[in-house]
């Protein structure tokens, strides 16, 4: 017999909030006698925040956030380092050192939100993000250690390249499948909001995976639940070879989030201080109660992979013009010499010791052993199934009688 709790029925149950949901809504519509269509015309563009101008000027010092100098100058350090080890890695991919590999070229200043994150919030990445995790303290040996699959990469060699993860960083691991992330993360979110956490989760993504339904979902479920959820979606023009004006007519991505009821910011994404005020603010709002979405306008200066030539449907002197007029590691650098926090002398000696830093790493991962074969069995269940111990036994009775076929001495 269906048995209905009480709850539901009283004045604060379930059906009492979907009639006071349903006069609000009637409260808010407003009538008219004049058929009126709303067009994109129409719609006032959302205006793009930003704090430098291109040359790394304040332009209104109401909004410079006045970070102390070690502050500024561990954010420059943190997207050098990242374009150091992006050019080093995507060179030894095509070496065959590694078998994959994405850069963040172009991109930087947008890992610079986690500077406005505690350790506490929880992080869901895409894959052009690796700042984010150097930033919370993930090492350059961390990172080529999973390019590498060696013993010592977390994933055990199961991911692709790139696709990091960290319990000790509170980083979820990263997953191929586009937009995946994203109701996930909102899950997360709600999750901390009903253990009383005054933390929040934010979730990266690009403006491709904005046209999976993963998308959609996730900022409805994250409106209606007031899940404590930052969406940051870097905006860099590009979903892989499908530029943004053939994937959506509308304006850009910050314009849907008002249509889901977020509060939203659009933000210049090569702006390291735009993006850590758009960060910092929009935390503050979720914890309020009020999920965030982030538009942070930025372009893609590489290639959108290692198996990708962007040559072949864009302009080289496109590129080359965002390069000169627009980069984010030269604005930021104008800022600090301006502060007489930084010189040419100090930047030559960092990008020195940033790629021998690299190379020592990867030295140092290439001299490491693959991770043992048997650890393609575990980690799947808690207790392996009779089934798996029996495909175990016979892979290494296999083994064993074939040793002279296969060089096992390479793994752990």
């Amino acid at each position: 017999m269906l048995r209905v709790s009480r709850s539901f029925l009283g004045p604060k149950g379930l059906l009492a909030r979907f009639a006071s949901t349903s006069t609000e809504t009637k409260n808010r519509l407003v009538y008219t006698n004049k058929l009126d269509v709303w067009t994109r015309e129409k719609a006032k563009t959302i205006p793009t925040y930003r704090v430098m101008d291109e040359e790394g000027k304040i332009i209104d010092p109401s909004q410079d956030p006045q970070l102390p100098q070690e502050t500024c100058i561990k954010m420059y350090k943190n997207m050098v380092g990242t374009a150091v080890m992006d050019n080093i890695l995507y060179d030894i991919q095509r070496q065959g050192r590694i078998s994959f590999y994405m850069t963040s070229y172009g991109e930087e200043a947008t890992h610079l939100s986690a500077a406005a994150l505690d350790n506490d919030d929880i992080i869901f990445l895409q894959y052009r993000e690796v700042g984010v995790l150097l930033w919370r303290g993930f090492t350059v040996d961390d990172c080529i250690n999973q390019c590498y699959s060696n013993r010592l990469d977390p994933g055990k060699g199961r991911q692709m390249p790139v696709h990091y993860g960290s319990v000790k960083h509170n980083v979820q691991t990263i997953s191929s499948p586009l937009a995946t992330q994203i109701p996930q993360a909102v899950g997360a979110a709600y999750a901390q909001r009903h253990l009383g956490k005054k933390s929040i989760t934010a979730v990266y993504f690009g403006e491709g995976a904005a046209s999976e339904g993963d998308f959609h979902a996730g900022l409805n479920f994250a409106a209606t639940l007031k899940a404590p959820v930052v969406f940051f979606c870097r905006n860099n023009g590009y979903a892989i070879s499908t530029p943004s004006e053939e994937q959506f007519r509308g304006d850009g991505i910050a314009s849907r989030g008002p249509a889901y009821g977020l509060d939203t910011i659009r933000v210049d994404g090569n702006d390291a201080f735009a993006v850590y005020n758009s960060m910092k603010e929009a935390k503050s709002r979720a914890l309020a109660d009020r999920p965030v979405l982030i538009e942070a306008m930025t372009y893609r200066v590489g290639h959108h992979s290692t198996s990708d030539d962007s040559s072949h449907y864009r302009k080289m002197s496109d590129v080359e013009n965002w390069v000169a007029k627009n980069n984010p590691i030269k604005r930021l650098k104008n800022y600090l010499v301006a502060k007489d926090w930084w010189n040419d002398e100090l930047d030559d000696e960092l990008r020195k010791s940033a790629r021998k830093g690299v190379l020592q790493s990867m030295k140092r991962a290439e001299a490491e052993k693959k991770p043992s074969i048997d650890e393609m069995f575990t980690d799947v269940y808690d207790t392996m199934p009779s089934h798996l111990v029996e495909q175990q036994r016979e892979l290494q009775e296999h083994l064993q009688r074939n040793a002279d076929q296969y060089d096992v001495h390479q793994f752990a």
